[in-house]
């Protein structure tokens, strides 16, 4: 094993660091909701264990000028992405279709996984917000990529998706009609949802070489063009000797919802478990219900979608965000 990778797990096991960060945790607001209890890191509310990974990310977490750091809120086309980025940046057709690994396994959570230093693979990801990030990204001057996708959406998968967590009491998850109130409260992991865009949609106008920001939905529109953008940005742009061989449209493919959810490791049935802190245990099945874009109206009312457009016309309208509120 690597030193330096020594150095760092030894520092994630060291009983009096994991206290200091129990101890910082404990001074948080905290409110209970979602089957769980949050806290309010930076304006942003949270799992107890991302908290505590957040805190620990902090000080051990070192960007380097090479990483490439996937940013995105929960159920928004994070294992979408993942996947498309890796395929990218090894330039493999069948990672992920040969059933080799598995997304959140091929591109760690800082916050939740041990994250290789040195890294053989310059990939990461997030779901904290940009002002919460570990500040030796914005020191290192690394790219970041955002994938940002319609609220209505977002809170459905996220309803579905949450639950499944070990450590959630299902006898205390809240109805669709709760939960809806939540998100709307701004009650929800890692969010307020709409502040969480913002602050990665101000940041991708001020630095727009370091700040890609993309559309769950123009992704499902115009899949080759966007990856095709996402891949130059990252500064591995697609040769045409590469393109001539359709290595575009076959990392898509490798990459899609049906390749991914029908991988050897998700049907038969195992699960994904990392963080330090909180123990937990989800099937990997969780990570793919529809894909969709628009499912949300299979769920929810005119009403509610009208609400959701209005907030998110309120809270990014005047900042030129004009997705997901017409």
């Amino acid at each position: 094993m690597d030193i330096k990778r020594e150095e760092q797990d030894k520092k994630k096991l060291d009983s009096d660091e994991i206290e200091k960060y129990m101890n910082i945790s404990s001074t948080l607001p905290k409110r209970n909701g979602w089957g769980t209890t949050f806290y309010q890191y930076k304006g942003f509310w949270y799992p107890h264990g991302y908290v505590l990974g957040k805190l620990l990310a902090e000080d051990i977490f070192k960007a380097q000028p090479s990483d490439i750091i996937l940013c995105s809120f929960p159920k928004s086309g994070t294992t979408w992405l993942k996947a498309l980025a890796f395929a990218i940046v090894t330039r493999s057709d069948d990672h992920f279709a040969g059933r080799k690994s598995f997304p959140h396994d091929a591109v760690p959570f800082i916050e939740v996984d041990e994250v290789p230093n040195p890294r053989r693979i310059p990939l990461v990801a997030t779901h904290s917000s940009y002002s919460s990030l570990p500040p030796s990204i914005a020191d290192s001057g690394c790219k970041i990529v955002y994938i940002c996708r319609d609220p209505k959406d977002v809170f459905v998968s996220f309803w579905h998706f949450f639950k499944q967590f070990s450590y959630v009491k299902v006898e205390d998850y809240p109805s669709l009609e709760q939960g809806f109130e939540l998100f709307c409260d701004g009650f929800v992991s890692a969010g307020p949802f709409w502040e969480h865009v913002l602050e990665y949609w101000k940041a991708s106008l001020e630095f727009p070489e370091r700040v890609l920001f993309l559309v769950y939905e123009e992704m499902k529109k115009d899949t080759i063009s966007v990856v095709k953008k996402l891949a130059e940005f990252m500064g591995y742009p697609f040769s045409i000797d590469e393109e001539s061989r359709d290595l575009v449209q076959k990392i898509i493919s490798s990459s899609s919802f049906d390749a991914l959810s029908n991988m050897d490791v998700v049907k038969n049935g195992e699960r994904w478990s990392n963080n330090e802190f909180i123990p937990f245990s989800l099937p990997k099945t969780s990570f793919f219900r529809k894909g969709e874009a628009g499912d949300w109206k299979n769920h929810l009312t005119e009403e509610m979608a009208r609400r959701l457009d209005q907030i998110t016309r309120e809270k990014l309208g005047e900042f030129g965000f004009t997705y997901f509120s017409e």
